[in-house]
């Protein structure tokens, strides 16, 4: 499995994205070309997110991304 807080640290460009609760979104840390590169590097990984079906409040914290991305792998 990937460790999605490690990645979320280097496509954000700071080790904060990886926190318990930090707000990626309101905080900035997650911006439009982080977001591209986040999805850019699961698909690398094989995991399939399609961003337009995703809501916006699945990408808030590190934590809801690692349980969309478990629910990718999942679903397969």
């Amino acid at each position: 499995m990937i460790d999605i807080k490690k990645l979320l640290c280097e496509v954000c460009g700071d080790d904060a994205a990886g926190e318990p609760g930090v707000d990626l979104i309101e905080s900035g840390l997650l911006d439009s070309l982080a977001l591209i590169e986040l999805f850019s590097r699961l698909e690398d990984e094989g995991i399939e997110l399609h961003p337009t079906r995703i809501d916006r409040d699945r990408l808030r914290t590190a934590e809801s991304i690692e349980e969309l991305v478990r629910e990718a792998e999942k679903n397969g």
